[in-house]
């Protein structure tokens, strides 16, 4: 059995008539004789869409109750069993009551598809799973009904249903889509011009991206590789020079002339493998190319142009830009130049040679073997100029021994060892004096230039011929294996660089001191522009780096726009500098994360902040409210003419009124002490205090609270500590316990070596091991249940203030049950003739 048919109806927004497309295809297909019913769609009180409905068989709804309430979803059982040709889905993205057989309604209309019916569903732009973020983002509303853009991807049709934002207003404030008390709220909100004409931009660009993949399968199946200007497309093909960044920058503006261009960026290496280009410049174009908005592609290939091209077609694109030749007019007579020959064969894609600074500006002397060291260049030549006359004397004092085959051979390997020593040119040079010598000295007539015998004239260029291809492939097999070392020894460099800073703490630090020992340098440093002028700030230095020589500095690498890579000591090869660019790109790298950490973790403090506001604001909203509303209460009954309140009525009221008061200034105080805290306002003003005193200046307050009883050592020393904020604490601390205790709290205090320790015991219910931290923080209950009056800050402000005045507070269990909470000073002066005991009950 064949799979059914999906055709979806794509809607830009509620209310564009996706549902009535719908129904206008399904009357259609009846008309044609077209078994067509409605599994599910709902009118929502519209008369037009209820009309349409009319005349259409409706398959029954399948009952659900869920919390008593009945509801009703599709039937694919009965569906399937009805079997018609076309069964109407409206609403893809629906989520189905609990207990049905699939979660969303997506997942019955594959059941559906699968027993070989045909589907015709609706839905719109904002239930795209991918796009679900941007929706809110621009309407401010999160779509919890969602479907895979797999599933809808997959559809065999994909219809999208659009109309103007201004239409869609239009229709809203007619009454066609919302009953008419809700039109005004969606005018003003989600129906904003600007957030339809979002919606609608982003459905088209769905749309538009489905059609492309539909074209890019039937070129590939018809087997078209012309290009098709289907969209604007342009291809940017870089070096890796300093032109790079001018031909990206023409790149995007020519794409940006049309709707919809694309800037795709392509970066051909060879197939061996072997980078030609800077490691840091290439970042730098990668990073480039994100900035424009377009995407960077790095292929494979020796041919460069017709790896440019490939790609191009491989994209459809219209049009590729490519810099004008650096290479002087002579070079391009033995070999045409990649613009060129992407120009002879880029057929039907327009191609655009863009001049710039570095045209033909290269000077490209003779390279007479610097891949392979002076050293080796040197002996080249002097193989070459000394010892090809040695070898033409040796054989000519030798003449009888030998004639002229074993003469040719004897010269071509005196050729190749000259080019496995220093290179092509070297080589070059003895294949030419070799074949005048031979010539000279060893063929007839002797002494002259002129070769009588045609063979010995055919043997001499042969032998000039093989000399002259062997001693190319071997300089291009030498210059190859000295690449391929290079880029070894670079990639060992980041290797061992990678496996070794991944335990770092300070990950730039190693990186400089890796690059010191690995260059066998002096120092080195990362450093950033302090000013217009040449002034520098270190952002990380080695031992003996003075930011004053950054002139004598022996390199000077960019890391990124703000930052350079400054190395001191010897001067560095060709292939040292090379490497220089791969720690400066670990340098960026390594820059880039530690700022990423920097802003998780102001994210994470934001998010802290937002999440201790929202707390407050829960907090307050009842706990301000018990006070106030018993304060009012009183109030109104105080000032009541119609009942007459005796004496004690009026006292208890009167008090009620203060004891709500004082809570609510309680309560207060603490969020004002925790804000001043949180911003870093406190600033303790530390004295010699007498424990004594903080204690009875708290008389009062704890004999209104419970039964309190304090121990204290009559020699017990005096306190560094703001007598004010010590107040605080201990009234804070004492009614916490207060609050839970089943019995009088008890207050100890002894001293240590350098502190004083008090000790706030209570005989309440405790706290579990994990919750001893807990309890500390603001706004946190124990056991995350109301106890009481107060928003849960009054520990929190205590460990606060504590740790304001250099102290600490922590929590243990009382044994036999209960909290014991600890809090520690420094001492001063011990204290003499002071009551040994004093209780309050």
């Amino acid at each position: 059995m064949s799979r059914g048919v999906l055709r979806v109806y794509l809607g830009s927004a509620p209310g564009v008539g996706k549902t009535v497309a719908m129904l206008s295809e399904a009357q259609r297909r009846s008309e044609r004789g077209t078994d067509v019913v409605i599994g599910v769609c709902e009118s929502h009180g519209r008369a037009f869409t209820a009309s349409m409905m009319a005349g259409i068989e409706s398959l029954p709804l399948r009952p659900v109750t869920h919390r008593g309430s009945a509801l009703s979803e599709l039937d694919v059982p009965a569906a399937i069993r009805r079997r018609p040709d076309v069964v109407l889905v409206d609403e893809l993205a629906h989520t189905n009551a609990p207990g049905s057989p699939h979660e969303k309604r997506w997942q019955d209309v594959d059941d559906l598809l699968d027993a070989g019916i045909d589907v015709i569903s609706t839905v719109n732009i904002q239930h795209l799973e991918s796009l679900n973020d941007v929706v809110e983002s621009i309407t401010g509303v999160r779509q919890l009904e969602t479907v895979p853009d797999e599933f809808v991807r997959a559809a065999d049709q994909v219809e999208l249903v659009d109309m103007s934002p201004e239409a869609l207003r239009r229709r809203l404030a007619h009454g066609n889509v919302y009953a008419a008390e809700k039109v005004d709220a969606a005018l003003a909100n989600y129906f904003r011009v600007g957030n339809l004409s979002a919606l609608r931009e982003l459905s088209l660009l769905w749309v538009a991206d489905r059609v492309e993949e539909g074209l890019t399968r039937y070129r590939a199946d018809q087997g078209i590789t012309d290009s098709w200007p289907t969209r604007e497309r342009v291809v940017v093909a870089l070096t890796g020079g300093p032109e790079g960044k001018a031909l990206l920058r023409r790149g995007a503006q020519i794409a940006s002339r049309g709707s919809g261009g694309e800037l795709i960026a392509v970066h051909v290496t060879r197939a061996d493998g072997l980078v030609a280009a800077e490691i840091d410049e290439m970042e730098s174009l990668r990073r480039l190319t994100g900035e424009l908005g377009g995407t960077f592609q790095t292929v494979k290939g020796d041919d460069t142009a017709q790896a440019i091209l490939a790609l191009a077609r491989g994209v459809n694109a219209r049009q590729i830009v490519i810099g004008a030749s650096r290479r002087k007019r002579w070079q391009e007579v033995f070999s045409p130049g990649v613009g060129q020959r992407v120009v002879e064969a880029s057929g039907d894609i327009d191609v655009h040679l863009v001049s710039h600074d570095w045209t033909r500006s290269v000077r490209a002397p003779l390279r007479f073997g610097p891949e392979l060291g002076r050293g080796r260049s040197i002996a080249g030549w002097l193989l070459a100029i000394v010892g090809t006359p040695i070898l033409a004397g040796l054989l000519f004092v030798t003449d009888g021994w030998h004639d002229l085959p074993l003469e040719v051979q004897l010269f071509l390997l005196l050729t190749v060892c000259t080019a496995l020593v220093g290179g092509l040119w070297p080589a070059l040079a003895a294949a030419v004096l070799s074949s005048g010598l031979i010539n000279w000295f060893f063929t007839d007539p002797l002494y002259t230039l002129t070769i009588s015998d045609p063979q010995n004239l055919v043997a001499l260029l042969v032998f000039l011929g093989v000399a002259l291809a062997v001693s190319s492939v071997v300089h291009v097999s030498e210059r190859r294996a000295a690449t391929a070392r290079a880029a070894s020894r670079e990639t060992a460099a980041l290797a061992s660089s990678a496996e070794s800073l991944l335990g770092e703490e300070d990950q730039l630090q190693a990186l400089l001191l890796q690059a010191v020992d690995f260059f066998s340098l002096d120092s080195a440093a990362v450093l950033s522009r302090a000013g217009v002028r040449d002034e520098w700030a270190v952002v990380a230095a080695t031992e003996g780096f003075d930011v004053s020589q950054v002139r004598r500095a022996s390199v000077q690498a960019t890391v990124d726009e703000e930052r350079t890579l400054v190395l001191f000591g010897r001067v560095l090869t060709g292939d040292d500098r090379r490497l220089v660019s791969a720690f400066t790109s670990r340098a960026g790298a390594i820059l880039r994360r530690v700022e990423l950490v920097r802003e998780a973790a102001r994210a994470k403090a934001l998010a802290k902040d937002s999440r201790a506001r929202t707390a407050l604001l829960a907090a307050v909203s009842h706990d301000l409210r018990t006070p106030l509303a018993s304060i009012k209460a009183g109030a109104s009954s105080l000032r009541a003419k119609d009942v007459s309140f005796s004496e004690a009525d009026r006292a208890d009221l009167l008090e009620s009124i203060e004891e709500s008061a004082d809570k609510l200034t309680g309560l207060v105080a603490n969020l004002l002490d925790m804000s001043r805290l949180q911003s870093g306002a406190v600033t303790p003003r530390l004295e010699a205090v007498a424990p004594h005193e903080a204690i009875d200046d708290m008389t009062e307050l704890l004999e209104t609270n419970g039964p309190v009883r304090s121990t204290l050592s009559a020699d017990l020393p005096l306190v560094d500590a703001d007598r004010g904020l010590l107040e605080r604490v201990l009234a804070n601390v004492l009614e916490n316990a207060q609050r839970h205790s089943s019995g009088e709290v008890v207050v100890t205090a002894s001293p240590m070596s350098d502190r004083v320790q008090f000790r706030v015991v209570d005989r309440g219910p405790g706290v579990p091991r994990d919750g001893k931290e807990t309890i500390f923080a603001p706004f946190q209950r124990f056991g995350d249940t109301p106890q009481g009056n107060g928003v849960g800050l009054g520990l929190a402000v205590a460990r606060g203030l504590m740790e304001a005045m250099n102290g600490t507070i922590t929590a243990e269990d009382t044994p036999g049950g209960g909290l014991t909470i600890v809090l520690e000073l420094p001492r001063t002066e011990p204290v003499r003739n002071v009551a040994a005991r004093k209780s309050w009950s």
